[in-house]
This record gives structure tokens, sequence and C-alpha cells, in this order.
């Protein structure tokens, strides 16, 4: 065989396994992206807001016909609904608290 003949097939033989590794090392794939996220997921709570003992309302039954006239059950009755709207409100206040209350993280 002709020596030129004989390094150029020894050279090929030696330099084209080093020439295809690096050609697949730098058109290799890429590393996948690791992307996080975060999602905010609503959890049913259970919460009930404690109302607390009923209040004793000024225009009971036995108010409204121990009063003397009808002067005094209009007074015993706007008193009552009085109390009655304020309860309500502190109720629906303490709903609406209720509504936004999330559990303590424990991280």
């Amino acid at each position: 065989m002709n020596r030129p003949r004989l390094l150029l097939a020894i050279a090929a033989v030696v330099l084209w396994p080093l020439l295809t590794a690096g050609s697949c090392a730098t058109t290799g794939a890429a590393e996948p992206k690791v992307e996080v996220r975060i999602a905010d997921v609503p959890v049913v709570v259970h919460c009930e807001p404690d109302p607390g003992p009923l209040p004793a309302y000024p225009d009971s039954d036995e108010a409204l016909l121990s009063a003397p006239g009808l002067f005094e059950q209009v007074q015993l009755l706007l008193a009552g609904r009085k109390l009655k709207t304020a309860d309500l409100k502190a109720d629906r206040e303490a709903r609406r608290r209720c509504a936004g209350w999330r559990p303590p993280d424990p991280g």
C-alpha cells in the first residue's frame, strides 16, 4: 500500500471518532428548562364566628303586655329594633372577617 494512503487511512480511523464525538457534544439537546410556579388554590376553611349569648331584647311579649300605654309599647319596639339591628350588624361583620380568614402558614 502506498505510504500516504496508509497515513490517510490511519488518520481517518483515528480522527473520525474524535470528530464525530466532538460534533455530537456541541449539537446535543439543550438542558430542559425548569420553571417553578406557585398556584394559589382556594381551600374551604370552616370558620364559625362566635355569636355570644343572645341579649335580652326589650320588646319581649311580657314587656309589651305589661307596658301601660301605646307610647311605651312603641318605645319598647323601637329599642328592640335598634338592639336587633346592632346585633345583626355585629353578626355580619363577624361573618365578613371569617370569610377572609386563612389558616396560619406552617412554614
